[in-house]
Order: structure tokens, then sequence, then C-alpha cells
């Protein structure tokens, strides 16, 4: 059943991206930037925090979980380095995250060599 539920919200996640993208002129890029804003407040609010807990990776693995997983930082950081943390605790909680990106997009460059099309 969890792969059920996971399966579902993601679903929901990336046909509402879509819809976004068919429907208005919003760019991919402005509609990943949204998610993320997205997680970073709904996680502050206090509502992304049950919805991960529902879906698991299915709301933890789109852009919303990566601003989920920044606020989540901030707040464990605040709570133990005061204002500070609030400057430090969103990248040190998505480190990994953003390691494996930037090292993974580097692999991929170097194995399929992308060019200009034209």
């Amino acid at each position: 059943m969890m792969y059920v539920k996971a399966f579902l919200v993601g679903g929901v996640i990336c046909a509402l991206s879509q819809v976004l993208i068919d429907r208005t002129r919003l760019t991919p890029a402005r509609i990943l930037s949204a998610y993320v804003v997205l997680g970073v407040i709904l996680s502050g609010v206090g509502i992304w925090g049950p919805v991960v807990e529902f879906a698991g990776t299915g709301a933890t693995v789109p852009l919303l979980g990566f601003g989920h997983t920044m606020a989540e930082g901030v707040k464990t950081a605040v709570r133990e380095q005061g204002v500070l943390g609030a400057f430090t605790g969103g990248l040190t909680a998505s480190a990994g995250g953003i390691a494996a990106a930037v090292f993974f997009s580097l692999l991929a460059a170097f194995l399929f060599q992308p060019g200009d099309r034209s």
C-alpha cells in the first residue's frame, strides 16, 4: 500500500506540473522554482510534514520535498544555533542531495559528451 500512496501523490504533483506547463505561460524552470518555494512554505506552516508521513518518497522526491528538507534543516539549525542557523540549516540539511546532483551531472557530462545540437 505504501507504493500506491507514493505513486498517487507523486503522480498528482507531476500531473499538476504538466497542467501548469500546458495551460499557463510559465516556463518549466519557474514551475520548478515555485515548487521548491512552495515546499518551504508548506513545511513552515506544518502542512507538508503529514503529507510526507502519508506518501513517503512520493512527497519527498519531487522538488516540494527538497523545499521541505531545507525548511526542516533551518528549523533544526535555528533551535541549535540560533539565528545563524537560518542561514546555514537549509544547505546543511540538503547538502547530500546537492552534492549527489552535482556529481552525477558531472559524470553524465563526461560520459555522454553533451554539446550544441546544431
